[in-house]
């Protein structure tokens, strides 16, 4: 099944009315699956968002994980998502100590990246030009 990148714009909406989205990052097995990695590899979460706010501070980071996880529409993504909602400095930890928030800052979509431009890859940032 195909990423629904018009919901994820979508979400980042109801999120963003929320809390200033400062980076967002999608990762997990359907953006390996849509880079074409082999099916030979453990799943793991098919989605795995990570959205980092200045916003978050003062919010306990339950709560945060609550209200995004319910804007989160597992009907129209075609599964639930693993969320992460981080302060800068927090993410800053995160990126060195959970290895879900490395891949996904590393390997997966930089969903506030500018979208490419025609006739390249559209995967967002980590995306390889075609050659």
């Amino acid at each position: 099944m195909a990423i629904n990148h018009r919901e994820l714009e979508r979400y980042l909406a109801r999120v963003g009315d929320r809390w200033p989205i400062e980076r967002a990052y999608l990762g997990g097995a359907r953006v390996d699956d849509e880079r074409g990695l082999g099916l030979q590899r453990e799943r793991g979460p098919e989605y795995v968002i990570v959205l980092v706010s200045e916003g978050f501070a003062g919010t306990p980071w339950l709560e945060r994980v609550y209200v995004a996880g319910n804007l989160w529409d597992a009907s129209e993504m075609g599964d639930y998502a693993d969320v992460h909602c981080y302060t800068p400095e927090e993410m800053a930890r995160k990126e060195q100590t959970l290895k879900r928030v490395q891949r996904a800052v590393e390997n997966g979509i930089d969903l506030l990246a500018p979208p490419p431009p025609p006739g390249e890859a559209g995967l967002g940032s980590k995306a390889q030009p075609s050659a």
